[in-house]
Parts: structure tokens; C-alpha cells; sequence
């Protein structure tokens, strides 16, 4: 068997292969909330807060020849869904690369935590 090929395959099924290496920045509280959409990949250390609960969003595009769903647009759906729950802004928010699979093209699966800050 072709050793390049056996590494290649060892890797990928390793499960360090699919775990999430992408650095989460933890904001000021005042940077995110500057934002048109207060979403935040990292976490907000200085201010307390509570979690309301989970937030998710299915951004699609309108046709298969529009443009890739960006993070804007991504980030803008789970803000009015978290909006929609009281929040003050999402934080720890992830997106995935966009769908392939026939009748899902360009799809992103999007998620994140819903927070209120406490006075």
C-alpha cells in the first residue's frame, strides 16, 4: 500500500484531525457591542452576564449562482434570532464551510449563546 496515502488516511480519521483549532479571542464588552450585530466568536470576560440559551441558524443562498454566504449575513441571522430572545449579544459564535450536498449548496450551519448582561 502507497505510504502517503496510509498517513493521509490515519490523520484524517484521528479524532485531532476534526476538532476545531480556530483561536477564540475573548472581546471587550464595549467592542462587540459597537458592532451592527453584537456577535462575538471569543467570550466577553469583562462583564458578568447570563446565558439564555443556545442560538442557531441555517443561512442559505437564494440561488446556486449567488455569491458564498458570508459572515455578515451569518452573523446578522443569529443576532435577530437572539434579538428575538432578549439578548444583548451572542457570543461564542461558529459557522461551518458551506454545504456541498445536492439541494443544500452553499448552506451554513450557524451557532452560538444568547446572553444578557447583569446590571
Amino acid at each position: 500500500m502507497n505510504k502517503p496515502f496510509l498517513l493521509a488516511a490515519v490523520l484524517l480519521a484521528s479524532p485531532a484531525a476534526a476538532q476545531d483549532v480556530t483561536p477564540r479571542a475573548n472581546e471587550p464588552v464595549a467592542a462587540v457591542l459597537a458592532k451592527p450585530q453584537p456577535v462575538t466568536a471569543g467570550d466577553i470576560l469583562d462583564r458578568p452576564y447570563r446565558v439564555l440559551g443556545p442560538v442557531r441558524a441555517t443561512v442559505r443562498k437564494t440561488t446556486i449562482f449567488d455569491k458564498p454566504v458570508s459572515e455578515v449575513k451569518v452573523y446578522r441571522e443569529l443576532w435577530e434570532r437572539a434579538r428575538r430572545m432578549g439578548a444583548d449579544a451572542v457570543i461564542l459564535a461558529d459557522y461551518a464551510a458551506p454545504e456541498t450536498e445536492l439541494g443544500k449548496v452553499g448552506a451554513r450551519e450557524a451557532s452560538g449563546k444568547a446572553i444578557k448582561f447583569v446590571p
